[in-house]
């Protein structure tokens, strides 16, 4: 339980990096920076898988399509929709709703053998965080904003799907490592990538032309070898190990190492609310764990 815990947080302290990447380039596209991220995915699966290929495990033809689908519910399709909610209700509603995500997992993934007064102490303490988060000043909605809420909506319901959908996956396999399934799901993700930069994608030659193209590419890959292939391989590890309630908990670590990321970035401290919130994100989690001993 200890490792599966310690990597469910590993993956949570990978995934907050992307916050804070579009900031570290932004006078490149969220939408070339994705695409970026998810090529250097699948090509590092590509390169590890390839480097095997005598010794690897090689997927069957339902197994192929299953990563194929994940890829999109979790990677992909998930992240385009929350750009077009983005961009149609702005940015701290959509926010919000994905960050809802740790108390559906929760919900729905509980154990059978599990009460739910023992999850209710963690699930009243992430509500609790996610209410004083939604106090920070919004911006001005876009032209549609129900549009956007709806989307949002999508977003949200895609990742919680990949959650458990990942999880039931991954304990009907137990053959199949964390590390080989996050391989699979790489190449899944890196094609989805190749698609979205070819078909949406700012062209390379323009893109080099930028100033600051030497930082983008750093970036990329940082996002796409830590928050994407070793994140995947660790949240994978948590999922084989934890039952999907507990992993819901941990999402919430996403949220928090976020945070920290952000403050190091702007070289300030956290709002009284925004170290509240922290606070019982934190405290959420421990509940969580100490229910699922």
């Amino acid at each position: 339980m200890l490792t599966g815990i310690l990597a469910g947080l590993g993956a949570g302290a990978l995934w907050g990096l992307v916050f804070v990447a579009p900031r570290m380039v932004a006078g490149f596209a969220g939408l070339d920076l994705t695409a970026g991220r998810f090529l250097v995915y699948g090509l590092v699966s590509v390169a590890v898988l390839a480097a095997s290929w005598r010794r690897a495990r090689k997927p069957t033809g339902s197994q192929a399509l299953a990563a194929l689908g994940l890829s999109v519910l979790g990677f992909t399709g998930y992240y385009w929709v929350l750009v077009l909610a983005i961009r149609d209700a702005g940015t701290e509603m959509p926010a919000l709703i994905v960050g809802t995500i740790p108390i559906w997992v929760m919900l729905l993934g509980k154990p059978r053998g599990l009460r739910w007064a023992a999850l209710l102490p963690g699930l009243l303490l992430t509500a609790a965080g996610l209410a004083l988060m939604a106090q920070a000043p919004a911006t001005t909605p876009g032209a549609h904003h129900l549009r956007g809420l709806a989307l949002a909506l999508v977003a949200m319901t895609s990742w919680t799907a990949f959650a458990l959908l990942n999880a039931a996956w991954l304990r009907r396999h137990p053959a199949v490592s964390a590390t080989d399934w996050a391989h699979w799901l790489g190449v899944a993700t890196g094609a989805g990538g190749l698609l979205l930069a070819l078909g949406l994608g700012t062209p390379l030659p323009q893109l080099a032309a930028q100033p600051g193209w030497p930082l983008f590419v750093l970036v990329v890959l940082a996002i796409g070898v830590g928050s994407s292939w070793l994140a995947t391989i660790l949240w994978n590890l948590a999922s084989q190990r934890l039952s999907t309630s507990l992993c819901g908990q941990l999402i919430v670590s996403e949220t928090l190492f976020a945070l920290l990321y952000s403050f190091l970035w702007d070289h300030r401290w956290p709002t009284l609310a925004q170290g509240v919130a922290a606070a019982l994100f934190t405290a959420g989690i421990l509940a969580s764990i100490k229910a699922h001993r």
